[in-house]
């Protein structure tokens, strides 16, 4: 799904919020590598899982064609500082649903942007017939838990010592949800 631009400024920093376009995928490539390595609020180390550029083109087509996908990015000067997905499924029991991920540069955090993202995804599942969002955070992440629930997420469950951060210690990665409010 595509949906268009939209200007935000917060604490002096003005940035867009758009769809993503297949002109981003290397940039996103580079961007999506460099938040694995600057927060462990993430599944992944920096570097795995890589998805380059010719892959990132595909899943930017894959979701602007489809009516229950969303990949929206965050700009500052012509530069993408962080993106999220909602991804849906074709499987008809679960057509209902789409799953939130989001991720922003460090540098960047405290403007808004990821509170944005979320208020963007939710407008737009409301708006297309998306009964539920689902996400998956870490336990440690208070924040964005907070954030979640502001906007409507609940705790759905908990996957006990889900992730090993680099202090050794295993972590509880937190399921929640939202149901539509339309």
């Amino acid at each position: 799904m595509f949906v268009h631009s939209k200007q935000f400024t917060n604490n002096g920093l003005r940035y867009s919020i758009r769809s993503a376009k297949e002109k981003d995928a290397k940039s996103l490539s580079e961007v999506r590598v460099q938040i694995d390595g600057e927060t462990e609020n993430m599944d992944r180390e920096q570097g795995e899982a890589y998805i380059d550029e010719t892959a990132f083109k595909k899943i930017i087509k894959e979701d602007t064609e489809r009516t229950n996908h969303l990949f929206l990015v965050a700009e500052v000067d012509d530069k993408i500082v962080g993106f999220c997905r909602c991804e849906g499924s074709q499987l008809k029991r679960s057509s209902h649903k789409v799953e939130f991920g989001v991720c922003v540069l460090k540098d960047y955090w405290g403007f808004g942007i990821a509170k944005r993202f979320l208020e963007e995804s939710i407008r737009w599942a409301d708006t297309n017939g998306i009964k539920k969002m689902n996400l998956n955070v870490l336990e440690t992440n208070g924040k964005a838990i907070k954030l979640y629930q502001k906007y409507g997420f609940q705790v759905e469950g908990t996957l006990i010592n889900d992730k090993l951060l680099s202090d050794g210690k295993y972590y509880n990665t937190i399921l929640m949800g939202r149901l539509s409010h339309l």
